[in-house]
């Protein structure tokens, strides 16, 4: 085979591969059109508790970290601020509009170590349990930027009481 047609095979691979992931997410953002983000600023007077930088990893379904959710505006990972009130939990990621998650919508909370594409090491990442609709749960995962994930974790922790409703 000459060196151009080898050239041609691997260009026509190279394409046919960006055409499965492209229809690969096309589906996947399909599917879960119905999932809504909880777009919001945070409430007027709520108190501020604390802020953390983080780099937001990415969101799955509850206990499958190896299954990204397509929500729009939270599929792609991105660097964000988190920053914990009274009233619930907002995150601002880079690029989109600012997200909060009032406190019944908030379950629990958690560390881990891996999540879809990133693997760091043992208990480096936050996983945020919360509710995106009255039946569905999903897992966000977080990684502290400028203190450590148990710091993260214990903070959120600290807020979120078991039922997700206020104590």
């Amino acid at each position: 085979m000459s060196r151009e047609a080898a050239l041609m095979v691997v260009m026509a691979v190279a394409v046919a591969l960006l055409v499965l992931a492209a229809i690969g997410w096309w589906r996947r953002s399909r599917r879960d059109r119905g999932l809504m983000p909880p777009v919001g600023r945070i409430p007027e007077g709520a108190l501020e508790r604390d802020r953390f930088r983080v780099l937001y990893v990415a969101t799955t379904r509850a206990d499958e970290p190896l299954e990204r959710l397509a929500i729009r505006g939270m599929g792609f990972r991105a660097a964000a601020e988190l920053i914990i009130t009274e009233r619930g939990v907002a995150l601002h990621l880079a690029g989109e509009q600012p997200l909060f998650f009032s406190r019944p919508r908030l379950v629990a909370v958690d560390q881990s170590t891996v999540a879809i594409d990133r693997v760091v090491e043992r208990d480096g990442l936050v996983r945020l349990i919360w509710r995106i609709s009255d039946d569905t749960v999903v897992d966000t995962y977080l990684r502290p930027q400028d203190s450590s994930a148990r710091a993260l974790a214990d903070a959120l922790g600290a807020f979120i009481t078991p039922t997700g409703a206020d104590a």
